[in-house]
């Protein structure tokens, strides 16, 4: 048998979730120091350009449980019965000074007996239940005041009520009262174990229609019940004691008989015991808002007050994700239907996009745990974000927006594997067999086309070059995270390398990290590093280690990126320990000297780095690169990783980008030599 619901929101024909934007986001979190536990999480909380989050969602319960509180106030129900209480005394003072027949001394004790009612309507009604009304309005009215008072008490244990028992005949309400003492037996029969599930649905059979909720066992039915009966006695409790009092007082009066009230006292007492966990002894502090609110009406908010606490704790639990343990935790905390309910189908929306990009971050392969227990990103993810690093670098570099990534358009050299449109000009070998195939695709749409269209022609790439040995040394000290540049160094490195990785796989790279002594990292270790204190920035080891990977591979041309904003100020001992001094000492100046000239023999093509504004950097630098024909550039962090990739490109291509220069030159002059475009 097949079973539906009600459909719950969001676009059915909208595609997967994309998790670009929110890799993208962990990736520089992680970057910056982060642990990708607390990356995501954070992405989470912020959400994305087009996502909310959860601190958004967080943010509109707050709102909505301030609106409800300010909005309302207590007095609805004693409003009510004042009004009508002001009518009946009205109308039956119109009626004694008509009654032409009534004998004066009648009408005067009559007159007397309205004219000095309390002040307190509870007490008024009180005063007036024997009263012998002559008017029928009147009449009419003070019954209205019983009929209220007995469905607002209703009301508040059973949503809808008031309105349901709205002119109600006797026999309405003799079918309430038997429906109370029956489901007062039930539970009690369930507190004592003597129930079963055949007496649940006999009394479901009989009195099934007060019970929207559509409970299927007697448990499911006292949850329920207690958590709007908590509701009523929460609402109770934030009364004035005066409020209070004359409520308490008026309840006698419902349906004129105090059956009602005995009976909803011992269904309150019921609940109470086969539910103790229940906030029966909360408060909530009303404003003075327009709004009254009635007796069911007002459990009615304080269930609504109680769901936006819970849907907070929810939210915020979500945010925390429960400890330190990727997946320990996840948004199926948050209850959907009731965020529905309090914020509308929209926020529901927003919460499941969340659960849904959660789900598609944690079985994308985008992270995984090592032997060590912490979660890191994935080989997987690394190239995600190389490559949007690379689209971003492309874009700067360009100059225009909405370039592709980097390719050769020459005709000469080795096949890359890649194709693209032919385009007029070009020389390129056709791919055939992409030809074909877009030739017959497009006559699957238009049987009477040609065989062959220039639109179907692709060409194959390809690529002349030399293989390259790169060895990129980027500054690791202090310095570089206490002035903004640390993340986008990293950037700047995972650039680099994803693009060597992914169109120059015949290169090789090395990246070296350099702090108070320099070491080779892998990428994933770069990305993850944290920033230290530790003073020391080791030029001297890093062109040890570059020298070193230039050697490892002869017959390939040496590039050399340096990348820092200071001097240095260490150098390894011939014992391997470590000497820092500051100012630098000459022997560091020397053996780093020493060592750029190793690489110089082995015929590295140098380029520095030079970040930030110290003019005594500079000069340094400036000497160093004249030392060994290389080039200075001087780009802003955001700048540097166009930088370093135009570098690469234009030192690949056969030039340096530069020679000896302080400028910070052009992109264009950087990787125009190289023959790559952006396009």
């Amino acid at each position: 048998m097949s079973r539906y619901r009600r459909y719950d929101g969001g676009d059915p024909l909208a595609p997967p979730v994309d998790i670009a934007e929110a890799l993208d986001a962990i990736g520089e979190d992680v970057m910056a120091g982060y642990s990708p536990e607390r990356a995501m999480r954070e992405f989470l909380r912020r959400g994305g350009q087009d996502q909310a989050g959860l601190d958004d969602l967080a943010r509109r319960v707050a709102e909505r449980r301030r609106d409800l509180l300010q909005r309302h106030n207590l007095d609805g129900t004693l409003d009510e019965v004042r009004e009508l209480l002001e009518k009946a005394v009205l109308e039956e003072r119109k009626q004694l000074a008509r009654d032409a027949m009534m004998d004066d001394g009648e009408r005067a004790f009559r007159e007397l007996r309205l004219q000095s009612l309390p002040d307190s309507p509870a007490a008024a009604v009180t005063e007036l239940g024997d009263y012998d009304w002559q008017s029928r309005e009147a009449r009419e009215a003070f019954e209205q005041i019983k009929d209220l008072l007995g469905r607002e008490l209703l009301d508040q244990r059973f949503a809808g009520m008031k309105q349901a028992l709205e002119n109600a005949t006797a026999e309405d309400r003799q079918a309430i009262n038997e429906m109370l003492t029956d489901l007062n037996e039930l539970l009690e029969q369930h507190a004592a174990g003597q129930d079963t599930q055949q007496d649940f649905d006999d009394f479901m059979a009989k009195h099934g229609q007060h019970f929207p909720e559509n409970p299927r066992d007697v448990d499911e039915l006292i949850d329920a019940m207690a958590q709007r009966s908590a509701a009523a006695q929460r609402m109770l409790n934030s009364m004035s004691p005066e409020q209070r009092a004359e409520l308490m007082q008026l309840s006698a009066q419902a349906f004129g008989s105090p059956a009602l009230v005995e009976q909803l006292g011992r269904l309150d007492q019921n609940l109470m015991s086969l539910r103790p966990g229940e906030d029966w002894g909360g408060s909530e502090q009303f404003g003075d808002g327009d709004q009254g609110l009635g007796l069911g009406d007002g459990t009615g908010v304080l269930q609504d007050l109680a769901d936006l606490d819970a849907l907070a704790d929810q939210l915020a639990q979500a945010g925390n994700m429960g400890g330190a343990r990727f997946g320990s935790a996840d948004l199926s905390w948050v209850d959907l239907d009731k965020l529905a309910r309090q914020l509308g189908n929209e926020a529901a929306v927003d919460a499941r996009k969340l659960q849904e990009l959660e789900k598609a971050l944690r079985e994308s392969g985008a992270m995984e745990r090592g032997f060590d227990g912490e979660l890191r990103l994935t080989p997987k993810a690394m190239r995600q974000l190389g490559k949007a690093l690379l689209r971003d670098v492309a874009q700067r570099m360009s100059g225009r927006q909405g370039q592709r990534d980097l390719r050769q358009a020459g005709a000469a050299g080795d096949l890359s594997g890649a194709t693209r449109s032919w385009e007029f000009g070009d020389t390129e070998p056709w791919d055939l067999p992409r030809t074909m195939l877009n030739g017959v695709l497009r006559r699957a749409g238009d049987p009477g086309g040609p065989l062959l269209s220039i639109d179907d022609v692709e060409v194959a790439e390809t690529e002349a070059r030399t293989q390259a040995a790169v060895a990129l040394c980027v500054d690791t000290s202090f310095s570089m995270a206490m002035d903004g540049r640390w993340v986008p160094m990293k950037q700047t490195a995972l650039a680099l390398h994803t693009l060597i990785g992914s169109r120059f796989r015949g290169d090789s790279l090395e990246l070296i990290g350099f702090g108070r002594h320099a070491q080779t990292m892998r990428i994933e270790e770069l990305t993850a590093l944290d920033a230290r204190w530790a003073k020391g920035t080791n030029l001297h080891h890093a062109l040890l280690l570059a020298n070193r990977h230039f050697r490892k591979h002869p017959n390939a041309q040496p590039v050399l990126l340096i990348v820092t904003d200071g001097e240095p100020t260490s150098h390894l001992e011939s014992s391997g320990e470590v000497s820092f001094s500051y100012p630098p000492h000459p022997m560091t100046i020397a053996l780093s000297v020493r060592e750029l000239d190793n690489a110089r023999r082995l015929g590295a093509q140098t380029t520095f780095f030079r970040l930030g504004e110290d003019p005594g950097l500079a000069r340094f630098i400036e000497s160093m690169a004249r030392r060994v024909d290389g080039s200075v550039i001087a780009p802003e962090s955001g700048d540097l990783g166009a930088a370093v990739v135009g570098s690469y490109l234009g030192s690949r291509g056969g030039g340096a980008g530069g020679s000896g220069g302080s400028g910070p030159g052009t992109y264009g002059d950087w990787f125009g030599s190289r023959g790559f475009w952006v396009g």
